[in-house]
């Protein structure tokens, strides 16, 4: 089976690659734009793309050889599955593998923009730092206060956990359907209660046509002064121009990002911004996790060359 991986993966997925398949694998960090993603997917019988492969409605030929596009990740934004499907090409994922990882770099976000970490470490990098002071930087302690969690999914769920074991935390939550039991105390409200009542709001929804902007300029007017914003889900699901508006106009006192609307594009003003922490997209950059995504896509793919249900299908 002919297989296009489109980046660079850790190597002991390469190895179980090409112990597998006849593997072609693209140089450079540089993601698949639409054009080179339709010639792909009329010379490969397999794909193993990631975020930020441009594979929308227009990079599906008629009649493609392609069969499977076996997906480096959760978030499949990237990919048009709808077009996919129709152009009879099955999408497959990597969840679970990411799940703790992401939630832990949504606690550091947390913890980061509450205590105004950035702030303190690029003072004492510049030199700026005279020494302890009663009232400098101070932040929000967490420890008791309240979290909206938006999307009580895996990630979401393990956001919980860990805020509500180990700070103390209340916890509110939105989702698009309800939840059962989760092991620990939470209370699903609607999106406005949850943002309204929250000390800190964390966004762990899919990327998908329904969450796109989910968060705009009205949602952010409805959150505390003194709240905290995080998203640890993917960039469109926040109108990142109201985000910046709003920290601006300090109605919010800070953000923790791991993600944007149009990365790698990071706007300057929010660059600019002292009150938010920026990081590029760490959420599952650990090497066991990333070796733990790819040997889930290697699973994938090997059910595929073999005719066998696929252990991670993607549906519309």
């Amino acid at each position: 089976m002919k297989l296009l991986v489109t980046r660079n993966l850790p190597d002991r997925v390469i190895s179980a690659l090409d112990g597998q398949f006849d593997c072609d694998f693209r140089e450079g960090a540089t993601p698949l734009d639409e054009t080179a993603a339709r010639d792909a997917l009329q010379t490969y019988d397999a794909i193993l793309p990631t975020l930020g492969d441009q594979l929308g409605a227009g990079a599906f030929p008629e009649a493609p050889r392609c069969g499977l596009l076996a997906n480096f990740g959760v978030g499949v934004n990237h990919i048009d599955v709808a077009a996919a499907t129709a152009a009879g090409v099955a999408v497959t994922n990597t969840p679970g593998a990411v799940t703790d990882a992401t939630a832990d770099v949504a606690m550091m976000l947390m913890l980061m923009a509450a205590r105004r970490a950035s702030e303190g470490e690029a003072m004492v990098r510049a030199g700026r730092w005279t020494g302890w002071q009663p009232t400098q930087l101070l932040g929000l302690h967490l420890t008791g206060k309240t979290v909206g969690i938006i999307g009580m999914g895996r990630i979401g769920q393990a956001i919980a956990k860990r805020a509500h074991h180990g700070f103390g935390m209340r916890v509110l939550y939105h989702n698009r359907s309800p939840k059962g039991p989760l092991g620990f105390d939470a209370t699903q409200l609607d999106l406005d209660a949850v943002l309204a009542q929250s000390d800190v709001v964390v966004m762990a929804v899919p990327a998908t046509a329904q969450t796109r902007h989910l968060i705009g300029a009205s949602e952010l007017e409805k959150m505390q002064p003194h709240a905290i914003f995080v998203n640890i889900a993917r960039g469109d699901v926040v109108d990142e121009q109201a985000l910046i508006d709003a920290l601006e106009a300090q109605k919010i006192a800070g953000a923790g990002l791991d993600v944007y609307e149009f990365e790698p594009t990071v706007p300057e003003a929010l660059r600019a911004l002292k009150s938010v922490t920026l990081l590029p997209h760490l959420g599952t950059a650990a090497l066991e996790v990333r070796e733990a995504m790819g040997m889930m896509a290697v699973d994938n793919l090997i059910a595929f060359a073999q005719g066998k249900p696929l252990p991670n299908p993607v549906r519309i």
